[in-house]
């Protein structure tokens, strides 16, 4: 393959955008090379400006659950694009998919629409604040929850330290009422609730996309919803990723801790986008205009969003076996790619649930971020690089997730392991 355009076309961006991307991730700083310009998405694949042609396990980072330019999203764009792109003004479209959601989840019982995952989770934790009245949150290392000032901090020394700001910006004052403790690890939490008396809310993705894919231990987030009943803190799953994504119910539909807040976005917009959270009614009633909690935006619940996110979920809906053949997908990839990195005498620890997949290059498994640390990034690096040669586009950090849409055939799963047997033995 050869990458003349995408490199031209990189060349070109880095003079009018910093870094010549619109997202860090996407300049493939980790992995080397230079980042793919991308043409178009049809199905399975993706096509970059050189005309090269990719089996896509990124999928748009989530939200792409039938593969690109889905022909059912498509015409509902299309048929809302035509009323116009934006109004400032409600519609009958939010409430539609706003109920939809509810009667998906029980402890659901009103959603507030917004533009991201980023600012669905700013306004999630701005609402654990203003209904607990206290200021200080615990998230956990290698948990990403957007680019929001309290939520990018660093882990120090011990089992619990307050946040430090991780990006110059970020005043300090602002992360100190941020906690960190260690993701799967119980005895760091309750550290936390020793350390202050005034903790809103934990916030945790319940399976980690952000360190690599991590799912959290059933009894750990069972034991965070006791300590949230025991201090009065609500518990916040953010489920930007894996909601709709890892089940129909997203983590709800494979653990039983109900939490008091959850955080969506990706799939929920079709690849629009959108992000929502919600909750039970005594919470949400906090919100303005209802409540003194203050969270607004123009072009929450956009009508082209609302299109693209309904047609998405009542396809979803309506399909029983999808997550069956989803998951079924992601075990054979990863169970392929961990027999082919074993014939060429690689450690390769593997995981998948739903339509949501993982790899670490490392010697053990992998139950929180100091684990995923401990991968070998050289050689996640070398396979991205032979897998592109390939034709198999994988996402471009050793810390993210990989997702299967339903538009991968099984033929392509076994084209993909087929080829990592040849590029395994390249990095061998």
């Amino acid at each position: 393959m050869h990458y003349d355009k995408s490199i031209k076309a990189y060349e070109k961006a880095q003079n009018v955008i910093p870094g010549g991307v619109d997202s860090p991730v996407r300049a493939f700083k980790s992995v080397g090379g230079t980042p793919l310009f991308i043409k178009k998405g049809e199905g399975a694949y993706l096509f970059d400006v050189d005309h090269n042609r990719y089996v896509d396990y990124v999928q748009s980072w989530g939200p792409l659950i039938f593969g690109h330019a889905n022909k059912t999203i498509e015409k509902a764009v299309i048929k809302a694009v035509k009323k116009g792109l934006s109004f400032g003004a409600p519609t009958k479209a939010e409430t539609k998919l706003a109920t939809l959601i509810c009667s998906l989840f029980p402890e659901i019982d009103k959603v507030r629409f917004v533009s991201s995952g980023t600012e669905a989770v700013m306004s999630a934790i701005r609402l654990a604040r203003g209904f607990t009245c206290k200021d200080d949150i615990i998230k956990f290392e290698g948990c990403y929850h957007g680019h929001s000032d309290s939520l990018l901090v660093q882990a120090g020394s011990g089992a619990v330290t307050f946040g430090t700001p991780s990006s110059p910006g970020v005043p300090a004052d602002l992360t100190k009422h941020t906690l960190l403790a260690k993701y799967n690890d119980i005895k760091s939490v309750k550290e936390c609730f020793k350390h202050s008396k005034n903790i809103a809310c934990i916030i945790i993705e319940p399976l980690a996309g952000n360190m690599g894919f991590v799912p959290a231990d059933a009894k750990f987030l069972e034991e965070l919803r006791v300590l949230c009943d025991k201090h009065g803190t609500l518990l916040i799953f953010d489920e930007v990723m894996s909601g709709f994504r890892a089940s129909l119910k997203g983590a709800q539909g494979i653990y039983t801790t109900v939490p008091d807040l959850v955080t969506f976005g990706k799939v929920i917009g079709g690849g629009m986008p959108v992000g929502a959270f919600g909750g039970r009614a005594e919470i949400m009633n906090k919100l303005s205009p209802d409540g003194p909690v203050y969270q607004a935006g123009t072009l929450s619940g956009n009508p082209v969003a609302m299109a693209a996110g309904l047609a998405s979920l009542e396809q979803i809906i309506e399909d029983e076996e999808l997550y069956i053949r989803l998951e079924k997908k992601a075990k054979r990839l990863v169970e392929g790619l961990k027999e082919a990195a074993q014939v060429s005498g690689i450690s390769l620890q593997v995981s998948a649930i739903g339509s949501m997949f993982g790899f670490f290059f490392n010697d053990a498994p992998v139950k929180n971020f100091e684990d995923a640390l401990k991968s070998n990034t050289t050689c996640f690096a070398a396979f991205h690089q032979g897998m592109l040669r390939e034709g198999f586009y994988f996402a471009c950090s050793q810390f993210e997730t990989g997702f299967i849409s339903d538009a991968i055939s099984d033929e392509m799963i076994e084209e993909t392991i087929e080829a990592a047997i040849k590029v395994f033995e390249e990095i061998a």
